[in-house]
């Protein structure tokens, strides 16, 4: 992490810290007269109000921070997963291996596979890759034409350099044939 990185960080939580101090000093505060006091529980309130604005900002902030950190750009992989169509073939699972180690193993619902044909798409894996050639084999389960199981496995080899890489899953129809077809598709 950058050293602006920390230092942006840091302000945001000194000034959160503060504005905890202040709205608690505004709450336990001495009470003179019963506009007064209106007028403090209207400040105190948009205080919060502007408080809690920031603690969101800052949330949002840090994750973004810890995701720099744990996944840096150089060796970052994802794999994401959409399906067109799916008439031919209902998902069941997605099993992936990467490099010959399990790296995910996803069992659908059926709102998750409604939710992938109206166009939904799925970070199935995001993890870090050293440069150089690895394999990724893709194996989905579910049932097929006729209602028959269907067991399919696709695979592809890539060569990661320096920087983020994106390969996406994809579940077709192969009108021609009238069965599903699996394809890969790196993105750059």
């Amino acid at each position: 992490m950058n050293p602006s990185a920390h230092s942006l960080a840091a302000r945001r939580l000194r000034l959160c810290a503060g504005m905890l101090i202040l709205a608690a000093a505004a709450l336990v505060g001495p009470r003179a007269h019963s506009t007064d006091a209106a007028a403090e529980i209207r400040t105190v309130d948009q205080d919060v109000q502007a408080l809690k604005k920031e603690l969101v900002t800052l949330n949002r902030d840090l994750f973004r921070l810890e995701e720099e950190l744990l996944y840096p750009a150089s060796t970052q992989v994802a794999v994401f997963l959409s399906v067109n169509l799916g008439t031919f073939f209902a998902l069941d699972s997605v099993q992936l291996t990467l490099d010959g180690k399990e790296v995910t193993n996803y069992l659908y619902t059926e709102r998750e596979v409604e939710a992938l044909h109206r166009g939904g798409v799925q970070k199935l894996f995001l993890g870090n890759l050293k440069a150089g050639e690895h394999e990724l084999v893709a194996v989905f389960t579910g049932k097929g034409p006729h209602d028959r199981d269907y067991r399919r496995g696709t695979t592809v080899k890539f060569d990661k350099a320096v920087g983020a890489k994106y390969v996406e899953l994809r579940i077709t129809d192969r009108e021609a044939s009238l069965q599903p077809e699996f394809t890969v598709r790196q993105w750059e």
